[in-house]
């Protein structure tokens, strides 16, 4: 008899001979087959599918023809290579459920941790009243940014329209429609604020590393991760721009993810705040104005 919960290690096997990659909200075969599994017949994702006692959730036999649909998906999971969240078209940050697709880069900022632990809250004050997601892809940042802070608007923006669109359904599948407004622009363009928090997760892909990206991620737009030769474009704008789009006590929390050592050489001396993350505290920055602007006067030559 097929249970689900050996469904799910058969399928965690599959994908294991199958030699997929992961990092697309699960790390590992196992988690990935079970939400794969769960998804398909239709169960919760945070249900408990171990195989404990006869009423678990994971020792339910499974039908013929709901066994069926599990192996078709785990088969266009591994000849496809696209992440299970384009396939499912859920994605979750901080348990919180989003929609995603194909337009937009599949959401697992870090940024998203720092929101819901109030790791940046020291830097924040009763003055912090507008915040902006840049580079906001599917929303789901501005959607958090407004859950965690009441009291603030959020504005997410990026330069894809098709992200804005898969975006927009986000801030009305939560209800943010008066809390979180999308635009349309290229870096600050068109969101010229100022801001007192800003939050970006950029494409910060060095090419070296983009051309041997695995195939899951090439599933994603190209724009949403590649960061020219040493991952530094998009950064190198931003900061150039930043102290005329920070308020005064105005802070910038961004994510860079294994690119440290191309963002240090970018920025020499560039006084940051490294914030722990459960990737480690490498990841993501918080860059204060004051502290930009003072780096910025002591070499003018740079910008």
């Amino acid at each position: 008899m097929t249970t689900i919960r050996s469904l799910i290690d058969d399928s965690a096997a599959a994908l294991t001979a199958a030699v997929v990659h992961f990092g697309h909200g699960t790390t590992n075969a196992q988690d990935e087959a079970a939400w794969l599994v769960l998804w398909a017949l239709g169960l919760p994702m945070d249900v408990d599918s171990s195989t404990e006692g006869e009423d678990a959730v994971g020792a339910r036999p499974v039908s013929d023809a709901d066994r069926a649909k599990v192996q078709a998906l785990v088969e266009q999971r591994i000849t496809t290579r696209k992440p299970a969240a384009y396939l499912t078209q859920q994605a979750w940050l901080q348990g919180v459920p989003f929609y995603i697709d194909e337009r937009s880069i599949v959401p697992r900022s870090l940024i998203a941790e720092l929101l819901a632990d109030g790791s940046i809250d020291e830097w924040l004050s009763t003055t912090t009243h507008q915040v902006l997601d840049l580079c906001t892809g599917n929303g789901s940042l501005a959607c958090l940014a407004a859950m965690a802070y009441p009291d603030v608007a959020v504005t997410g923006a990026d330069l894809s329209p098709d992200a804005l669109a898969v975006a927009r359904i986000n801030v009305e599948k939560h209800g943010l429609q008066d809390r979180v407004t999308l635009v349309q622009s290229n870096g600050m363009a068109q969101a010229r604020g100022p801001w007192d928090l800003i939050l970006c997760n950029p494409p910060y892909v060095n090419a070296d590393s983009m051309a041997r990206l695995p195939l899951e991620y090439r599933a994603e737009p190209v724009m949403a991760l590649a960061g020219g030769k040493d991952g530094m474009d998009f950064v190198r704008l931003l900061v150039r721009d930043l102290p005329q789009r920070l308020t005064e006590d105005g802070v910038l929390v961004l994510e860079i993810g294994n690119e440290r050592e191309h963002f240090e050489a970018a920025f020499r001396g560039l006084p940051v705040f490294w914030m722990n993350t459960s990737a480690g505290d490498d990841q993501v920055l918080l860059l204060t104005r004051d502290a930009l602007v003072h780096w910025m006067h002591e070499q003018p030559t740079q910008f």
